[in-house]
């Protein structure tokens, strides 16, 4: 896969609205701006090689953007360092998982402290469905 993997500070949260059983890999067009966050396996998300079959853990969080809602059930895409990558079409989930591993390898080859979360957006930018990932990091 062909990606540009960047580092992103992202300065303000953003929120969304829980959604139960929401399937992180059946995104449709037209179904507003959603965030997934997974947990990574532990072993896997620190090799530079991982086995794409265990790198995702189950999803621990997904839901719609908020649109400036507040309350106790909103939950929050934190501000900090993430290496970002994004196509402009919705990936399927053995090309998002392509992508997560091209992100962390890239953090690997610059020394990067990885948390073990991985997430995945999809939006509607500029006439067109786009899938990103972040993965947060820190500097040694």
């Amino acid at each position: 896969m062909n990606i540009e993997v960047v580092r992103l500070n992202l300065i303000s949260p953003l929120y969304y609205a829980p959604e139960k059983d929401s399937d992180p890999f059946g995104y449709r067009e037209g179904g507003g701006e959603k965030l997934f966050c997974f947990e990574l396996d532990k072993a896997q998300a620190r090799e530079f090689e991982p086995d794409k079959t265990k790198i995702l853990g189950n999803p621990v969080f997904s839901g719609k953007a908020a649109d400036g809602a507040s309350g106790e059930s909103r939950m929050e895409f934190p501000p900090g360092n993430y290496l970002f990558a994004q196509k402009r079409e919705i990936l399927s989930r053995k090309d998002i998982i392509d992508m997560a591993v091209e992100i962390q390898q890239e953090g690997l080859w610059q020394r990067l402290l990885f948390g073990e979360k991985l997430y995945l957006r999809y939006l509607f930018e500029d006439g067109c469905s786009v899938t990103q990932l972040f993965r947060p990091y820190t500097e040694p």
